[in-house]
């Protein structure tokens, strides 16, 4: 009997995928209730032209939308893992140019600046590099993925020469 060490469990698989997933369908609702107030806040980070931001907050919480729909109902989880990681690399470059521009502002990432919801450009880092961990292990995980409703193939093996 080959057991997996605990930190390649399929649940933990799971508990990753689950989370990562509601996060960015909680994060994607008031985005697309309110997309005038979220293209107020793209247009905050001075980093995309006036030309494209409408595009941004009008698609962007669809995708996020529908990427963690993906990783909750295990759709092509790697898929959506790879999408969710693009994002989240996009996000953390975004947050560390105004973090060394010094600018303050509000990411819009679960609310929009609500009293009380203080969140330092810092702390919004670490917690996309947090993030992007985890979808790096969805999307490299190598075994039996649990509770999927559509396996997606091996990363690594995809990748692979013969």
């Amino acid at each position: 009997m080959n057991k997996l060490p605990v930190f390649y469990h399929p649940i933990v698989e799971l508990a990753l995928r689950l989370f990562i997933g509601v996060t960015f369908v909680f994060a994607s609702y008031h985005k697309m209730v309110e997309p005038a107030h979220f293209a107020k806040i793209i247009y905050g980070y001075y980093l995309f032209p006036d030309f494209s931001i409408n595009l941004l907050a009008i698609g962007l919480p669809y995708i996020e939308f529908f990427c963690g729909l993906a990783l909750i109902m295990g759709v092509y989880p790697r898929s959506a893992a790879l999408l969710i990681n693009m994002m989240l690399a996009g996000f953390i470059v975004a947050i560390s140019i105004n973090l060394i521009r010094g600018h303050e502002f509000d990411c819009g990432c679960f609310s929009f600046g609500e009293p009380g919801y203080t969140s330092s450009a810092r702390q919004l880092l670490l917690r996309n590099i947090g993030y992007l961990m985890m979808g790096v292990y969805v999307l490299f995980y190598q075994h039996r993925r649990i509770l999927c409703v559509r396996q997606s193939g091996s990363f690594l093996k995809d990748l692979s020469i013969s």
